[in-house]
């Protein structure tokens, strides 16, 4: 399994950075994928998912700015999602993680977590 993160980095107040995210391994299963951040000195918290049926959540501090994209197919291993964070805002600087996993009934029953990639916003 193996979860590959792609984008973020700098930006100024006001500006765009996306970030993409790809999924592959001998899993089939795997039905949401989405990305989670953390600030220095807070918790992880949820940026937005989207599942397999296109199914989309965002967190409350990034709606409206930040709009998620996903290909899950259910007949192939590899899968993608990718991250437009537009706007962007001192406080959307942290280490953003991809999260890939199956969930049932709305509950998660395994998933996975990519290395994390940084984003700055600052002036």
């Amino acid at each position: 399994v193996q979860l590959q993160a792609f984008g973020g980095g700098v930006a100024h107040p006001g500006e765009s950075l996306g970030l993409t995210c790809t999924f592959s391994g001998q899993v089939l299963s795997i039905n949401i994928m989405g990305w989670y951040r953390q600030g220095l000195g807070q918790e992880r918290e949820l940026v937005a998912t989207v599942t397999q049926d296109g199914m989309i959540r965002y967190g409350d501090s990034v709606k409206g700015r930040f709009t998620i994209s996903g290909d899950l197919p259910t007949n192939d291993t590899k899968k993608m999602v990718y991250l437009q964070m537009n706007s962007v805002k001192p406080e959307d600087t942290g280490v953003y993680f991809c999260n890939a996993g199956y969930q049932l009934l709305g509950s998660s029953v395994y998933q996975y977590w990519g290395q994390g990639t940084q984003v700055t916003v600052s002036s």
